[in-house]
Parts: C-alpha cells; structure tokens; sequence
C-alpha cells in the first residue's frame, strides 16, 4: 500500500481543502478521506460514499502532475499519518 496527502488551496466553501487516500498496488484508491475548512470530514472506502466523497475510477496520477497544477500540492505520507486521519473520520462520522 501507498498513502497520499493533496493540498487543495482554494476560497470554495463547500470544497475540500485535504486529501488523504490509501492507493493499492495498481494505483486506485481504496479508502480516502477529505477534510473541509470548517473541520468536518468525509470519507470513502468500497462500500461507503457519500454525495461528495467517493473512489476515484481511474489510478491516482504520479505526485508531479497533481502538483503541477495551480494550488495543488500531493505528498507521499505514511500509513500512521493516513490511520490517524482515517480514525478521525470515522469518529465524526
């Protein structure tokens, strides 16, 4: 397993500003979890989405295109960092 962290730096209200995913060895996401400016969060796995979270269909982009694009910063992160944010949700959830 791989684990991600994209920065979203926007003005949207209603957009998430973080990004964690878990990505399995062909590249897809398996969990992810998206946190908001105002501290909510949601989350995604295969057999829960909400109306704004959900696995992506196609496999995660390398890190330098993601980043490449304006406000957008991805880094690779460790599982701890991803479980810590995942546990998050779940109890907001």
């Amino acid at each position: 397993m791989r684990y991600v962290k994209v920065a979203w730096e926007h003005d949207f209200v209603d957009e998430p500003v973080l990004y964690l995913s878990e990505l399995g060895g062909d590249g897809y996401e398996i969990r992810k979890v998206q946190f908001y400016r105002d501290g909510r969060s949601e989350w995604a796995d295969e057999s829960h989405e909400t109306a704004n979270s959900g696995l992506a269909e196609i496999p995660f982009p390398p890190l330098e295109e993601i980043s490449g694009q304006e406000g957008l910063s991805a880094e690779w992160i460790d599982r701890e960092e991803f479980e810590r944010a995942w546990g998050e949700a779940q109890i907001d959830y």
